[in-house]
């Protein structure tokens, strides 16, 4: 077979090109400016911890509320999903109170997850899920409060 005969083939971009076009978009700002990620280490050749930022959306509890995220790519990143865990205290439906966790099945991007998925796409859905009617107007937590922080296994 050769290169471009296959009418449906396509191009499998490699784990560390993606994430280095992730961190481009990243450092030039996301539409708005309220949704924001970068590298936690900028010497971490395997790119896998970053840091996420979401300004709340407009009309609802997180309105103006500054949340910080972790999000960790392991080695099968792209293919499979980062784990993303708020620092910052939130109510969520999709996030576990004790840990901050977002969790997967109870959030459809990430158990649904696509190759094409970004994480910029997570924060935008994250935020998009702040000001959905079974989350806008739930209770929260004092502003600044934070999750205890977990060391993780592989970060």
């Amino acid at each position: 077979m050769t290169m471009g005969s296959g009418a449906s083939a396509s191009v499998v971009v490699p784990r560390n090109f993606r994430l280095l076009e992730e961190l481009e978009r990243g450092e030039k700002g996301i539409g708005d400016g309220t949704v924001s990620y970068g590298m936690d280490d900028g010497d971490d050749i395997f790119m896998r911890s970053w840091t996420g930022t979401i300004i709340g959306p407009l009309n609802c509890v997180h309105e103006g509320r500054i949340y910080q995220l972790k999000l960790v790519c392991d080695k099968d990143y792209p293919d499979k999903p980062p784990a993303v865990r708020f620092h910052s205290r939130i109510n969520l439906t999709c996030v576990n109170q004790d840990t901050g966790m977002v969790e997967p099945n109870k959030l459809p991007m990430l158990s649904s997850w696509h190759r094409d998925y970004t994480m910029e796409h997570i924060l935008t859905h994250l935020k998009k899920e702040m000001a959905a009617p079974h989350n806008r107007k739930l209770p929260q937590p004092p502003e600044g409060t934070f999750f205890e922080l977990i060391e993780s296994a592989h970060a």
